[in-house]
């Protein structure tokens, strides 16, 4: 079986080959052109879909994309201005019909767990918590071994547990949400806000290593705040590991210590007792195998 895998966000468009086995044949990229909204994203996958049907024997596609998904009928049921125009979306109808391929689609977040849980840190995990921080922070949750996705398909939000009752907006409507305060983007604001001016990630964690002890105390506020909401998580689920992904997880031990060590001291004994915390081992490519193992895992798209 060879699948068309896609995952769809708002700054680039990923794609490869993935086969029944969880081997990425091929990946590559390109822009979204997500501010001209979910058409043109939706013509975009098109015309890449029929270049690897050209070039591989395809079985069908794959899609793992921002927003709230209803992955049953592979519809946008809720999408941020980040992609303009793409609440309401019928992907899996669109690219079926411009393809004639069988078409699966699932939330990006859901797609990270699934491809860590079938080739990666939560291999042989059954109940997990997958963390995705970037832009914000995204959640997935495995329970007995199955993806917890509620009612609305819209379980994991955990950017929006709330973390200070009345504090800065959020994109979702309310203020003092978690990601407002632990994503990337924040640590970035809090960059700004304490040397004045923007700094890159990379430098930032070039500083820290160096010594800087006023970035070492920022950073330090920054990892409480996440784990302040992590702490929440845990007590209502119990999960016996936490996947961190998205991009600041390339920062590995510096990056997993630190919350290691905040965690612990935040969570019940019985709970801290039985939890492992690990970096995503798959990186941009987890969400191309998720997206290949929910197509496997519904039957080949039928």
């Amino acid at each position: 079986m060879l699948i068309a895998a896609f995952d769809i966000g708002g700054t680039s468009i990923k794609y490869g080959v993935v086969n029944e086995a969880g081997n990425v044949l091929m990946d590559n990229s390109f822009p979204s052109e997500a501010h001209f909204g979910g058409e043109t994203i939706m013509q975009n996958v098109i015309a890449k879909s029929r270049e690897l049907q050209n070039e591989w024997n395809l079985d069908g596609i794959a899609i793992s994309s921002a927003g709230q998904i209803d992955n049953q009928a592979g519809v946008v049921v809720h999408a941020t201005d980040n992609i303009p125009g793409y609440t309401g979306v019928r992907i899996k109808k669109t690219v079926q019909e411009a393809t004639g391929l069988h078409v699966t689609v699932e939330n990006d977040v859901n797609c990270t767990a699934l491809g860590e849980y079938w080739k990666g840190a939560a291999k042989g995990a059954d109940d997990f918590l997958c963390v995705t921080i970037g832009t914000g922070i995204g959640g997935a949750i495995f329970t007995n071994g199955q993806l917890l996705t509620g009612s609305r398909f819209s379980a994991g939000e955990i950017g929006h547990i709330n973390l200070y009752p009345g504090g800065k907006a959020c994109t979702c409507g309310d203020s003092g949400c978690l990601e407002q305060y632990a994503s990337s983007s924040a640590l970035q604001e809090m960059i700004f806000a304490t040397l004045g001016y923007k700094m890159e990630l990379k430098g930032f964690f070039d500083r820290l290593r160096a010594g800087d002890q006023e970035l070492i105390t920022l950073y330090d506020r920054w990892i409480d705040n996440l784990t302040t909401g992590l702490k929440s998580i845990v007590h209502i689920l119990n999960p016996e590991l936490i996947v961190i992904g998205g991009g600041i997880s390339a920062q590995g031990d510096f990056l997993l210590t630190p919350i290691k060590e905040s965690l612990s001291t935040k969570i019940m004994p019985n709970h801290a007792a039985s939890l492992d915390i690990r970096i995503a081992q798959h990186g941009n490519k987890a969400n191309l195998l998720g997206a290949a193992k929910h197509f496997i895992n519904c039957g080949g798209g039928a």
